[in-house]
């Protein structure tokens, strides 16, 4: 405020002035914009990560599965029906199990590809877009 009038001074920044700014502020957007592409990157380690848990669970399973599966045989062979009934009920679940496992991992495997931080590519090219119009004018 200017004291003697009471009234704010405006100053006109000089091209200096204004091209300092600038390479300030582009400076601060690239390493904004790196940060939310690292972010969001490490988002989608964890997701692929998770995914991965889930699909080895579900080959755990399935393995089981498929042992309680050849146990049922062998039993339904060595006897005739209780054995290898119960066998082959907790054979069929824990492949049905397995089977749910590995479709959601699938799914979470499918979220997290292709590896790329669209986020932060989106708004990149929304900033050099602003970027390339201010120049324009």
């Amino acid at each position: 405020m200017n004291e003697r009038h009471g009234t704010a001074e405006v100053r006109e920044l000089s091209t200096g002035e204004l091209v300092g700014r600038l390479g300030e502020q582009v400076s601060r957007l690239v390493r904004d914009e790196f940060a939310l592409a690292r972010t969001e990157l490490e988002q989608k380690g964890k997701e692929a990560g998770s995914g991965a848990a889930l699909g080895g669970v579900a080959g755990v399973l399935a393995w089981f599965g498929v042992g309680a599966l050849v146990v049922a045989a062998v039993a339904a062979l060595a006897l005739v029906l209780p054995v290898w009934a119960a066998a082959l009920i907790v054979g069929g679940a824990l492949l049905v199990v397995a089977g749910a496992l590995g479709l959601l991992s699938v799914n979470k495997i499918k979220r997290a590809i292709p590896p790329l931080p669209t986020r932060a590519i989106d708004s990149t090219r929304r900033d050099v877009d602003v970027l390339k119009e201010s120049a324009h004018r």
